[in-house]
């Protein structure tokens, strides 16, 4: 694998797992109150909570398949920074947001900083070899 290909795979990489990791949620009011640091007693709260951690899961599988399918590449790129700009919008717009949150702020950065990283590196490559998937 040539090294523009592992910078796009790694950079989804990274992506998948900080999106894989608020999956945890899922299994209830403790881990999400862990994961948010916020009470998460109120049962519509919870499974509005608990859903959210399985379209994680999604989109975090779906962004580590895609850094060993090139054709899903594009999607997954997409999918990824819609959701990152999302949030750190609304986190941003906010503000006063909590320690746990502000945690969260700092890993959709970090997923932010790797998605373009890996979208400028799959750019730069058809740029300079329009043929090429990768």
């Amino acid at each position: 694998m040539k090294l523009p290909a592992l910078v796009i795979s790694a950079s989804l990489l990274v992506a998948g797992v900080i999106h894989l990791l608020p999956v945890m949620g899922v299994l209830g009011a403790d881990q999400l109150a862990t994961l948010y640091g916020l009470d998460f007693s109120d049962p519509s709260l919870a499974i509005l909570m608990r859903h959210r951690a399985v379209l994680f899961g999604l989109l975090g599988a779906f962004l580590v398949v895609a850094a060993f399918r090139p054709a899903l590449q594009p999607m997954a790129f997409f999918a990824g920074l819609v959701s990152v700009f999302a949030f750190l919008l609304i986190a941003w717009s906010t503000g006063n947001y909590n320690a746990a949150i502000a945690a969260i702020v700092t890993g959709d950065v970090v997923a932010l900083v790797a998605l373009g990283i890996g979208l400028t590196t799959q750019a730069s490559a058809r740029i300079r070899d329009p043929s090429r998937r990768t």
